[in-house]
């Protein structure tokens, strides 16, 4: 049997900011050894939500050296993107030289065109390295959607294609791909709202965002489904679910951020273009955390 290496809960970690706008890299440790305390399995920075698109290249590969010091053996598996596919190339081989375990492959930010040049892109980050990777779907956010045979196609190519990361928001795709992959390849749910679902469709890894907040309850979450524990799976889903569903929006950065701030577990610093939430906006907000935190007996089952 193959050996899975992106199973499990692995949080798409916030990129933690100083006052003045710097990374705060001793938070960012702290954080990461505090989720992994909880149960996860690895780390993926620099993603969607750890903002990867306004750090700079050296910014990048700090994270990266402090996150592999943090976790030791454990898995920083970052996401890799850029405007041009030199930059992810170069990213890429940086993380690898950083001591990362994995790669998570993005389109190139802005530019979208037709499945040649995307493969191409694709292609030449992916043989950059010989580390594992995972493909990262996500049509709503980068306007590129790699559909299944075009995934397959790519995992053919490469041996190194080792996951998805499936964020299409379309369960019908999860169990599409999980039909078709080959068994080397492992399918991970990409938004947190989709979880039960993904997991019963043959999802084997999470890349999640309230765990940033929440690790007990997504490890948990997972760990109940995986073992057919649909009841009290269900149970834990449905209290979890409306804190889950601020990751699908989109100030999903500056929403998860404000959990983190008003659990204890973070600050609310984002960098601009985005903006903090506005009063309204952390009213709203607030009302859905205080009605998880008023029923926590549904927690824990």
């Amino acid at each position: 049997m193959t050996k899975r290496i992106f199973e499990g809960v692995l949080p798409a970690i916030t990129t933690p900011f100083s006052p003045d706008g710097s990374v705060d890299h001793e938070f960012l440790r702290e954080h990461a050894q505090w989720m992994m305390s909880q149960g996860c399995s690895g780390m993926v920075p620099l993603g969607s939500l750890g903002e990867g698109n306004t750090l700079e290249f050296d910014e990048k590969v700090a994270i990266l050296k402090t996150l592999v010091e943090a976790l030791g053996d454990k898995p920083v598996i970052p996401g890799i993107a850029s405007l041009s596919t030199q930059g992810a190339v170069k990213l890429a081989q940086a993380a690898k030289d950083a001591g990362c375990q994995g790669l998570m492959v993005l389109p190139p930010y802005v530019y979208t065109s037709d499945w040649r040049e995307m493969k191409a892109h694709m292609s030449a980050v992916i043989a950059a390295t010989d580390l594992p990777v995972i493909l990262y779907n996500n049509p709503v956010a980068y306007k590129t959607d790699f559909l299944p045979q075009q995934i397959l196609e790519l995992a053919g190519e490469h041996p190194n294609v080792r996951g998805v990361k499936e964020s299409s928001t379309d369960v019908r795709r999860v169990t599409a791909l999980a039909a078709i992959l080959p068994p080397q390849v492992e399918l991970l749910v990409g938004v947190d709202d989709a979880l039960l679902e993904g997991v019963l469709a043959g999802a084997t890894g999470w890349i999640a965002g309230l765990v940033n907040s929440h690790p007990r309850e997504s490890v948990e979450l997972f760990e109940l489904t995986r073992a057919g524990k649909y009841a009290e799976a269900t149970r834990l889903y449905r209290w979890f679910l409306p804190l889950l569903r601020l990751d699908t929006v989109p100030k999903f950065v500056q929403l998860i951020k404000f959990v983190q701030e008003e659990t204890g577990h973070g600050s609310a610093r984002v960098r601009a273009p985005r903006l903090e939430l506005t009063d309204a906006e952390k009213a709203e907000a607030r009302q859905v955390l205080a009605a998880a935190q008023a029923s926590p007996a549904l927690v824990g089952v």
